[in-house]
C-alpha cells in the first residue's frame, strides 16, 4: 500500500527545459503530480433555489451550477494536471483544473514557498457551490469566490519574442457565462510574477463583476502583513465597519482589540494574525500608494503585490483567526500545513462587494504583478521594479532595497532638501541591498526621503511621508424602505446599489416601483424594469416598459442623449422575432459611440440570422472599428465571408482571430474544432450560432451538447435535444425533429438545471408546440419550471410546474420543485407535503428530499414525536447529511434520547459551511447539559468532568466556539456538577 505523501514533490524540469534554465531563460512544461486529495462528493441532484442567502456580503444565489455539499473524509492520491513555470529566481506550479490557480510560488534563492503551500487538496465547504481550497493564489471573478474555483479551465502555453512565458487560462462564467482568460507569466531577466487578465461581457447584456486575486501566505507570531504607510483606517465587507490600523481603535468582529492592548501592549494590532482572535476580515479604505504585501520575520523572505492605482485600488486581509474557530477551519483545509492568511488585491473594486460593470461585447486586460523579497523587513514603499525599508533608531537609518532584476542603483538619502548620504549598491533577486548612514536630526523614517535609481537614472523606488489625513472614511448604512423615501433620486440610487452589489435580500423592484408611483412616467425607472423584466425572459413587459420610457423620453426631442432606449429595444424586439425592427433598434443605438460595439453586433446578428450577409458584413466591419479585437465580432465577420462564398478571405480571416485568441468557444466552432472540458460550452455556442441562423453548426455543437454526459458543470443534453429538434423543425425535416423529441423525453436529466434567455426561449417554444399538439410535454415543462425558480419567477414557475405533475411527470426533481414552488408562492403546506411525499415515492427516500420534508413537517407543526418516527420509518440513512443530521439529533433530545443523541455527537465527523456554523455546538451543549442532568445524581464528578471537557469543541464537530458566544447554560450546570462532586472551588 502506497502511504500518503505529506509534501507535494516538484517534479525536476525534464532535459530540454533543462537546457532553458541553464540558459537563464524560462522553462514551463506540462506534468502531473500526485498529491492527496479529499475528493468532493457528488454534486447533489436537486437545484438549488437559494433566496436571500448571503455570501460574502452579497447575493449567495448558486443555481444553475450544481451544489456539493459534503467531501469525502479520507485522502486518496490522484494525479494533477500541473503546469510547471520557472525561471533562474522563482518557480510556480499551477493547477488548471482547480480554477487556474497558482498552488506552489517558491523563491528559489531563499527555498521559501512565498505563497502558502497546501500539500493536499482538501476543499472545505466555502465556495459558493461547495468546495473550495486554500493556498496559492485563487483567482476571483466575476465574484468572489469564483463560482468556478474547483472547475478545470482550458490553457494554452505561449513564449514571446522577448523569452517570456505565459500560461494562458479560459472558461466561460458558470453563472453569467461571461469569458474571463488570464495568463500568468514569467520572464528570464526578472523574478516578477505578472498575471494578465482579459475580462470579455460576451452576453448581450451590462454585467457586474469584480476581480479580486486572493494570495495566501503561511502565518505565525513572526509574519506580518503590511500595507502602505497612509492606510489608517480599514473596512468590513460593505463598509458595515471600520476600525484605524495597524492598531484596531475600538471593538471589531466582537474583539475589543484597545482592552486586550491594555493587557498585552500591542495585541491591537491588526498586521499579525496572531492577535486575531476570531475570523476576521479587513478591506483598506484609502491609499495613495500601488503596493501591499506580507514578511516572515523568522525566515526573512516574503512577497510584494503592486499593480496600477487607479485600476487596482483593492487591498484587503482576511483569516480564519487564531482561536478555536480558526483552528477547525485549518483542520477542515489542511492536514500539516497549518494557518494563513489571504491577502488580495482587487481590481475594478476596493471591497467586497463593490461591483463594476462591464458593458455588452467590452473586453478589459489589465496586469498585477508579485514578487519575492529577502532580508529587507516590512516594505514602506514599492514599486513595479523594487521595494524599499526605511528604519530610524538612535541617528541612525536603515535602508533595505529589494529588487526584481539584476542591477547597480544609486541610493540616496535626504532630509530637509538636503542630502544626507549617497551610495551606489548592487543588487539582485535574491540578494538584496542594504544601506546604513547616519541621520542625526531624524526622529522617524517621515523625516527623510530616500530614492532608489537606476545606472540610467531612472527612479525604482522612492520613500517620502504621505500629509496625514484627517477624518474618518465613511461606513454604509441600510438604505430606508421605499415607501419611506418621497426622493426620485434617492429611489433610483437605492435601486441601482441594490442591482449593481447583488444585495442578498432586497430587490430593487420595490424601489423602482416606489418612483412609478410618484411619477408614472419616470423614464428612469421604466427603463430599469425593462432590463428587470428582459434578464427574466419577460418581453412583453419589458417592451412595455421601454414603450413608456421612449414616450417621455422623446416627447420633447427624438434623440435620446444615451443609445440605451434603443439598445433595449433591439434585444426585446429580436427575441419576439421582429428582427426587421430590432435591426432599425441597434443601428440607432449606435448614433451613440458607448452602444457602438454592442448596437452594431446585434444589427450584424438579425441581418446574418435573416440571410443577408452583405449587410451583415458591414454591420460587423463598424463593430471591428469600435473593438479590433472583440473575439465574437470576429467570428460574426468569418460566418458573413462564408455566406458570401468569400472562403479565402473567411479563412485568413478565421485562422488570424484564433492566432489573437485560439480558446475563444465560438471561433473555436466556426473552425470546426472545441473543446470537451466543459460540456455546457457546446449549448452556449449553439445557442450563438442558432441565433446568427448558422443552423449546419449550431446543429453539431448542440449535437456534441445533447451527447454529454452530466458533470459538475451540470447536464446540457435535455435542452440541446430541444434545440436541436426546433433547428430541424425550422428546416423542415420533422422526422428527425421527432426523434430528437423522444431523445429529450429519455435522455438522462441528472444535473440539467437551465439557465438563461436562450435555454428559456428554447423550452418556452418546445412547451408551446407540445401544447398546440394537444399533448403537454412534462419533461420541457419540468426544465422550464426548474430555470422560472433559477430566475425567481416564482408564481410562474408553479405555474409550470404545477402543469408538468399534471401532465404525468413523475421525475422526483420536478415534484420536489413543484413542491418548493407551492410552499412559496401559495403557502400550501400539506399540498407541498404530498408532492415531497410524491417525489420520495418516485426517487427512494434520498436524504435531502427527506430532510426538506422534515423541515416542511416542522413548518406544519407535527409533533416532535411524529416526526421522529416519521424520519426513522423512512428508510434513509439520517446521519448522511449534517442538515439532516442535526435535526435528527435534534429530535432525539426532545425524546428523551440523550445518550444515543450524544454517542452521534461523540463519534460522526461534521463539515459545516463557512457561515452555517453553530448548530451541531448548539446541539452538542444540549446534549451535554441533558446526560449531565441525569449522570448529576449518581455521578457527579463525571456530570463535571463531561462538561468541563465540551468547553473547548470536539474536533469531530469541525467548528469551533467564538469567545462571545454564551455557554451560560453548560457554566452553570458544570458548577452545580462540581458542588454536588464536593468541590465548590471549581463550581466558583
Amino acid at each position: 500500500m502506497t502511504a500518503t505523501p505529506r509534501r507535494i514533490e516538484l517534479p525536476a524540469p525534464p532535459a530540454d527545459q533543462q537546457v532553458h534554465l541553464d540558459r537563464g531563460e524560462v522553462a514551463c512544461w506540462v506534468q502531473d503530480v500526485d498529491i492527496a486529495t479529499y475528493e468532493p462528493g457528488e454534486p447533489d441532484a436537486f437545484p438549488m433555489f437559494f433566496d436571500q442567502r448571503v455570501y460574502q456580503g452579497s447575493d449567495g444565489r448558486v443555481y444553475p451550477l450544481p451544489f456539493v455539499d459534503r467531501i469525502a473524509r479520507q485522502p486518496v492520491v490522484r494525479p494533477w494536471r500541473a503546469v510547471h513555470l520557472e525561471n533562474t529566481w522563482v518557480r510556480l506550479m499551477l493547477l488548471p483544473d482547480l480554477g487556474g490557480r497558482i498552488h506552489i510560488g517558491y523563491d528559489k534563492t531563499r527555498g521559501y514557498d512565498f505563497f502558502y503551500r497546501n500539500n493536499v487538496i482538501k476543499p472545505a465547504l466555502v465556495g459558493l457551490g461547495g468546495p473550495w481550497v486554500s493556498g496559492g493564489v485563487e483567482l476571483n471573478w466575476p465574484q468572489h469566490h469564483r463560482p468556478g474555483t474547483y472547475l478545470p479551465m482550458e490553457f494554452e502555453i505561449s513564449r514571446g519574442d522577448d523569452g517570456a512565458v505565459t500560461v494562458w487560462h479560459s472558461d466561460l462564467d458558470p453563472m453569467q457565462r461571461m469569458r474571463g482568460s488570464h495568463g500568468i507569466r514569467l520572464r528570464p531577466d526578472e523574478a516578477t510574477i505578472e498575471l494578465t487578465a482579459r475580462l470579455h461581457n460576451r452576453t448581450t447584456e451590462p454585467q457586474t463583476f469584480l476581480w479580486w486575486a486572493n494570495v495566501a501566505a503561511a502565518v505565525h507570531e513572526d509574519y506580518q502583513s503590511f500595507f502602505p504607510t497612509d492606510v489608517r483606517y480599514v473596512a468590513d465587507h460593505a463598509r458595515r465597519a471600520i476600525t484605524a490600523f495597524p492598531a484596531a481603535d475600538r471593538p471589531y468582529y466582537g474583539v475589543d482589540y484597545p482592552a486586550l492592548a491594555e493587557g498585552r501592549p500591542g495585541a491591537d494590532r491588526l498586521d499579525v494574525y496572531t492577535n486575531i482572535p476570531v475570523p476576521t476580515s479587513y478591506m483598506i479604505t484609502d491609499t495613495a500608494d500601488e503596493f501591499f504585501g506580507g514578511y516572515d520575520h523568522r525566515v526573512g523572505a516574503g512577497f510584494v503585490h503592486w499593480a496600477e492605482h487607479g485600476i487596482a485600488p483593492g487591498k484587503k486581509q482576511w483569516t480564519w483567526g487564531n482561536g478555536e474557530i480558526g483552528h477547525a477551519w485549518d483542520r477542515q483545509l489542511t492536514d500539516d500545513d497549518g494557518p494563513y492568511i489571504e491577502l488580495m488585491a482587487g481590481v475594478f473594486t476596493d471591497n467586497q462587494p463593490d461591483f463594476s460593470y462591464l458593458a455588452p461585447g467590452e473586453t478589459r486586460e489589465f496586469s498585477q504583478f508579485w514578487y519575492p523579497i529577502q532580508d529587507v523587513g516590512v516594505v514602506h514603499q514599492a514599486s513595479r521594479d523594487a521595494a524599499v525599508s526605511v528604519e530610524v533608531h538612535d541617528g541612525r537609518a536603515r535602508v533595505g532595497v529589494a529588487v526584481t532584476r539584476p542591477l547597480t542603483a544609486t541610493v540616496r538619502v535626504s532630509q530637509d532638501g538636503t542630502l544626507v548620504h549617497e551610495q551606489t549598491v548592487t543588487a539582485g533577486p535574491g540578494s538584496p541591498a542594504g544601506v546604513e548612514c547616519a541621520v542625526p536630526a531624524a526622529r522617524t523614517r517621515d523625516d527623510l526621503v530616500v530614492t532608489v535609481t537606476s545606472e540610467t537614472g531612472d527612479v525604482l523606488v522612492e520613500w517620502s511621508a504621505h500629509t496625514p489625513q484627517d477624518g474618518e472614511p465613511w461606513s454604509a448604512t441600510a438604505p430606508p424602505l421605499p415607501e419611506a423615501l418621497s426622493s426620485v433620486d434617492e429611489l433610483l440610487l437605492t435601486a441601482q446599489h441594490l442591482t449593481q452589489y447583488r444585495h442578498p435580500s432586497r430587490s430593487a423592484r420595490p424601489y423602482l416601483e416606489r418612483v412609478l408611483d410618484l411619477d408614472p412616467e419616470d423614464s428612469r425607472a421604466h427603463l430599469a424594469l425593462a432590463e428587470l423584466e428582459h434578464r427574466v425572459g419577460r418581453y412583453p413587459e419589458a417592451l412595455a416598459h421601454l414603450d413608456a420610457a421612449a414616450r417621455r423620453l422623446t416627447r420633447r426631442n427624438l434623440n435620446p442623449r444615451t443609445g440605451e432606449l434603443a439598445y433595449r429595444r433591439g434585444l426585446v424586439l429580436e427575441r419576439l422575432g421582429r428582427r426587421a425592427e430590432a435591426h432599425g433598434a441597434f443601428v440607432k443605438a449606435t448614433w451613440d459611440e458607448a452602444y457602438a460595439l454592442p448596437g452594431r453586433l446585434g444589427a450584424a446578428r438579425v441581418r446574418l440570422y435573416d440571410g443577408d450577409a452583405a449587410t451583415a458584413l458591414v454591420e460587423v466591419e463598424r463593430a471591428l472599428v469600435a473593438d479590433p479585437d472583440n473575439p465574437t465580432a470576429r467570428a460574426v465577420r468569418v460566418l458573413a465571408l462564408r455566406r458570401l462564398g468569400r472562403d479565402a478571405d473567411a479563412a485568413q480571416a478565421l485562422a488570424a482571430a484564433l492566432v489573437a485568441d485560439p480558446m475563444d468557444p465560438l471561433l473555436r466552432a466556426v473552425a470546426g474544432t472545441s473543446s470537451d472540458l466543459d460540456p455546457t460550452v457546446h449549448l452556449t455556442v449553439a445557442h450563438d450560432l442558432a441565433g446568427l441562423g448558422e443552423r449546419g453548426l449550431a446543429l453539431d455543437r448542440a449535437a456534441a451538447a445533447a451527447a454529454a454526459a452530466p458533470t459538475a458543470f451540470g447536464n446540457p443534453a435535455p435542452v440541446a435535444h430541444y434545440l436541436r429538434a426546433e433547428l430541424l423543425l425550422d428546416a423542415g425535416q420533422e422526422a428527425a425533429a421527432e426523434v430528437e423529441l423522444a431523445a429529450a423525453a429519455r435522455v438522462d436529466r441528472h444535473l440539467a438545471f437551465p439557465s438563461g434567455l436562450d435555454d428559456h426561449d428554447v423550452l418556452v417554444r418546445a412547451c408551446a408546440r407540445a401544447e398546440e399538439r394537444g399533448t403537454p410535454d412534462p419533461v420541457a415543462l419540468g426544465l422550464l419550471g426548474s430555470l422560472l425558480l433559477g430566475d425567481r419567477r416564482g408564481a410562474d414557475g408553479h405555474r409550470v410546474l404545477g402543469a408538468a405533475v399534471a401532465a404525468g411527470s413523475a421525475d422526483p426533481v420536478v415534484l420536489r420543485n413543484a413542491a418548493i414552488a407551492t410552499v412559496n408562492t401559495t403557502g400550501d403546506l400539506d399540498g407541498a407535503d404530498a408532492l415531497l411525499g410524491r417525489a420520495i415515492t418516485a426517487g427512494g427516500p434520498r436524504p435531502r428530499l427527506v430532510f426538506e420534508r422534515d423541515q416542511l413537517a416542522r413548518l406544519r407543526d407535527v409533533p416532535p414525536g411524529q416526526r421522529l418516527r416519521d424520519l426513522e420509518a423512512s428508510g434513509c440513512d439520517l446521519l448522511d447529511r449534517d442538515d439532516l443530521a442535526i435535526a435528527y439529533l435534534g429530535l432525539l433530545l426532545d425524546a428523551g434520547r440523550v445518550d444515543e443523541a450524544l454517542t452521534v455527537l461523540q463519534t460522526r465527523e461534521f463539515q459545516p459551511f463557512e457561515g452555517g456554523e453553530g448548530r451541531v455546538i448548539a446541539a452538542y451543549d444540549r446534549a451535554c447539559v441533558a446526560r449531565a442532568a441525569d449522570l448529576v445524581r449518581t455521578d457527579p464528578r463525571a456530570a463535571a468532568a463531561l462538561l468541563d471537557a465540551g468547553t473547548t469543541t470536539p474536533v469531530n464537530l469541525g467548528e469551533g466556539r467564538h469567545p462571545a458566544d454564551p455557554q451560560a447554560q453548560r457554566l452553570v450546570a458544570a458548577g452545580d456538577a462540581h458542588d454536588a462532586a464536593g468541590d465548590p472551588g471549581t463550581a466558583t
